[in-house]
């Protein structure tokens, strides 16, 4: 029988960080759970901000199925071509994981390492990260968009919480508006109880 596909068991906006120093250069990879390329974009946006001061924040990533290149990409950011994105990129296809982001932030220490020292730290400093990156079962999700008045906050949190559902991004205007994962079995039952307690003023909309 097949293994199920995993993915890291990080919630919305955990991460997994590490450190290798490698000839005085340091070598810092953060690794994140990102579904869909627009996430695994977004993610190496923000880490990239956070080191904006570092010489390189070199990527990959696979926002889609373990071992499936279909949503798959990196970047050497100004390292020699192919000592980097690459040799990352072919760790993350065969790490058993999908949906996964990795950073490698460069300071460089002043001391050349060469292609091969490249890319030999490269791929280390993302085999140290994925060696403590939790994994669990990729269960198929639900994607909703969800919003419904101010005087109901509190029930829908509730129901959120007990239903095991995830919040990926929230937005206040004239409305709360959350952008939830639902497991797919429960999807159906959740929607019932969000639309019973809201008395039928929430706004469900199924994003995928």
């Amino acid at each position: 029988m097949a293994e199920s596909p995993k993915v890291p068991a990080l919630k919305n906006g955990e991460i997994v960080r590490t450190e290798l120093v490698v000839k005085k250069s340091r070598f810092i990879t953060t690794i994140g759970r990102t579904r869909g390329v627009g996430e695994c974009k977004g993610f190496i946006s923000k880490v990239s901000a956070e080191f904006s001061d570092a010489r390189h924040n070199c990527f990959a990533f696979n926002g889609g199925v373990a071992g499936q290149s279909g949503f798959a990409g990196c970047s050497d950011d100004g390292e020699p071509h192919g000592t980097a994105g690459q040799p990352m990129l072919n760790i993350i296809l065969h790490c058993g994981m999908g949906e996964i982001t990795a950073v490698v932030t460069r300071y460089f220490g002043g001391i050349l390492l060469g292609t091969g020292g490249l890319v030999k730290a490269y791929s280390d400093s993302v085999k140290q990260a994925l060696a403590v990156t939790p994994s669990c079962e990729a269960l198929k999700t639900q994607r909703l968009k969800l919003s419904f008045d101010f005087k109901d906050q509190g029930r829908v949190l509730r129901i959120i919480s007990e239903c095991g559902a995830e919040i990926v991004s929230r937005a206040f205007s004239d409305r709360p508006q959350f952008e939830l994962e639902v497991s797919d079995k429960s999807c159906d039952a959740f929607c019932a109880r969000i639309t019973d307690a809201t008395s039928g003023k929430a706004e469900i909309k199924k994003l995928n």
